[in-house]
């Protein structure tokens, strides 16, 4: 019992790679903005739904089936280092990068996937 508390606490010890990733079509230069607090997590489940046909992003999903997993490359467009004893709220730094880098890449409409968030 005491090495299962061990191991979660190593766990929630463990320092993943967070921040934002770029995912482009290499065939009509679309690009796709997200963000995750675990990036290396965050391609996997992306490629998976992907591939299973569930991603609920329809313009993207259907670009993936017509033109393939070949077609798109990812990579990590900006990462954050993340301090040690840090009371920062991880969830609202991702976001708050996420959405500077949107507004500098634009990808909306013709030039990407991503939809623009609607504020008042």
């Amino acid at each position: 019992m005491n090495r299962r508390k061990e191991l979660k606490e190593e766990y929630r010890q463990m320092k993943f790679k967070m921040g934002v990733f770029k995912l482009t079509n290499l065939a009509n230069g679309k690009i796709f903005i997200g963000g995750s607090l675990d990036l290396v997590a965050a391609w996997h489940s992306l490629k998976f739904q992907l591939e299973l046909g569930t991603y609920p992003n329809h313009t993207l999903q259907q670009d993936w089936k017509s033109y393939g997993s070949e077609n798109f490359t990812y990579e990590i467009a900006e990462e954050i280092e993340q301090e040690e004893e840090s009371n920062l709220d991880w969830v609202k730094e991702v976001k708050a990068l996420k959405e500077l880098v949107e507004e500098l890449v634009q990808p909306y409409e013709e030039k990407g996937y991503n939809q623009r968030n609607k504020r008042c």
